[in-house]
Formats: C-alpha cells, structure tokens, sequence
C-alpha cells in the first residue's frame, strides 16, 4: 500500500502511477488503490485522463453506428469481441473510445471492470457500485453519469447477447 506523502505536483500523475499510452490497461484492482491512494480530486480527475490513453486503439472504421454508445452526451464507441481463455471459457473482451479526454478515462475504467470476463461474471458484477466507491457518482455531472449508465447498459447487454 502506498503512503500518503506530500502532494504531488500535477505533472507527476501518469509518472506516479506507470499511466502511459503503451502500458496495458490498468485492472480495476489497481484503479481502486490508485483513487484511494490520490486525496484531491483534480489529480484524480488527471488519472482518469491518463487511463484513456491507454485504450486499445479503435480504426476509423470501428466508430461506426452499429458500436456506438447511445445515451451518451459525447460520442463513444464500444466494440465487443468474443474469445476464449485459457480454460476454455468464452469471454468478452471490450475495446473503446471516445471524443472526450474523460470520457475516454470513464470508458477504460468500465473495460477494466468488464473486458476479459464471460458473461456470466459480467452479469454479476455491480458497476454502479464501484463506480460510487470510486467516488465518481458524486463528482460527475448528471449527464456524464447518465453516459457511464448507458455504457454499462451496453456492456450489460452484450453480455447477454449470442456470442
């Protein structure tokens, strides 16, 4: 667990936490600590920003209308692909973006949650409450928070739709 030291200065967030456009994302695990580990909200704004640029790309071709978000203010795109892990099991792995530096930040927190889990594991999982223990529900403005409902309701669905 990382102590809390002094404040940090704005430019040392992505250094502070290994944030980088070429890093994996990051496993919902570690965004935990890292928000609990930041006490000021403008830093943790910051990261959510340099979570977004660690999205697997999406071509041109990919933000299309078939996997864009409805519901959401800014646009975002949303793609699904189905796989299989090591045990066999399908999984769905999510890929996405979107035309808002925080959104795109709010976008790989929701992968980080759902990308890489089978269905059934997505299904049982409560987005709205990490999301609220995350602090987020409070500090978004109401049509952000109804654009990360209209994600998760997209992710939601995909796990419910044939593979």
């Amino acid at each position: 667990m990382r102590e809390a030291g002094p404040r940090r200065a704005k430019a040392d967030i992505s250094e502070t936490f290994n944030v980088s456009a070429s890093a994996p994302l990051t496993p919902i695990e570690a965004i935990r600590a890292d928000f609990a580990f930041l006490e000021e909200w403008e830093d943790r704004y910051r990261y959510v920003i340099e979570l977004g640029r660690t999205l697997e790309p999406l071509s041109e071709a990919e933000r299309d209308d078939a996997n864009k978000v409805r519901g959401c203010v800014s646009q975002v795109w949303l793609l699904r692909e189905t796989r299989r892990d090591a045990a066999g099991r399908t999984i769905l792995h999510f890929r996405g973006d979107s035309d808002s530096h925080l959104v795109r930040g709010l976008v790989a927190i929701a992968i980080a949650l759902f990308s890489d889990r089978t269905p059934e594991e997505i299904l049982a999982t409560n987005a709205s409450a990490t999301f609220r223990e995350l602090g987020l529900e409070q500090h978004l403005t109401p049509q952000r928070s109804n654009g990360v409902r209209a994600m998760i309701e997209r992710i939601r669905a995909d796990a419910f739709a044939p593979a």
